[in-house]
């Protein structure tokens, strides 16, 4: 059964960074377009970064543009987030997706639980 696993998130102070990981289990991802939403306490989920099956094209909100990397491992069926410089107001659960596609942008076939990140000094 298809499941998405993120993990990596966690209680930080402003400027520090995080690395999130999502781990994809029984399912390949090489062929996909992968990506990170952010739910904010009391607003919608929001896109943050996604991916192409070959990572060559990324899109990045433009509130982490230059701050966050988003990569990806086929061989290890596993994506990252890299978060720097971190800021409260990235704070929120974020969530792992899968594309129903190997390009951006695409329909969202398939969504992990989410990893809590919190940012406050």
């Amino acid at each position: 059964q298809l499941q998405l696993v993120e993990s990596g998130g966690g209680l930080v102070q402003p400027g520090a960074s995080l690395r999130l990981a999502c781990k994809v289990i029984e399912y390949p991802i090489s062929s996909y377009a992968m990506g990170w939403f952010l739910q904010a306490p009391g607003k919608e989920r929001e896109f943050v970064a996604g991916l192409s099956w070959s990572g060559r094209d990324t899109k990045y909100a433009d509130s982490v543009k230059g701050r966050f990397t988003i990569s990806r491992d086929n061989a290890v069926n596993t994506m990252f987030l890299q978060m720097n410089s971190l800021k409260p107001e990235d704070t929120g659960i974020y969530y792992c997706v899968m594309y129903s596609s190997g390009y951006l942008p695409g329909g969202v076939s398939s969504w992990g639980q989410g990893t809590q990140v919190t940012v406050s000094s």
